[in-house]
């Protein structure tokens, strides 16, 4: 069974950096033909894809966030992480980490999603 649980703040100021880890379990995020994503949804929104990094360590951005946004990952503890910077509260949102098939199955395994609101 894969699971995925992300962590890190849950409040942070504005114009600082929004920092999230997820850890995964019960796959390598190695593995080949899955990418590891990152979704949020704003209050009352629908769901935002922001990026992703892929098994073999590729990089992909939403270009709407793509200047502000970094995803990188530690293949010794099986762990991806997303930095968003200069963060304002429009950013305020509940996180997802996701993994992705390349096949049509799509978003397979979520994170259960974390609450992180801008405010100061």
């Amino acid at each position: 069974q894969v699971q995925l649980q992300e962590s890190g703040p849950g409040l942070v100021a504005p114009s600082q950096t929004l920092s999230l880890t997820c850890t995964v379990s019960g796959d390598s995020i190695t593995t080949t033909n899955y990418y590891w994503s990152w979704i949020r949804q704003p209050p009352g929104k629908g769901l935002e894809w922001m990026g992703a990094i892929g098994y073999a360590g590729s990089r992909y951005f939403s270009p709407s966030l793509k200047s502000r946004t970094s995803i990188s990952r530690d293949t010794s503890k099986n762990q991806f992480s997303l930095q968003l910077s200069s963060v304002t509260p429009e950013d305020t949102a509940v996180y997802y980490c996701v993994r992705k098939s390349a096949t049509p199955r799509g978003f397979d395994y979520w994170g259960q999603g974390t609450q992180v609101t801008v405010s100061s």
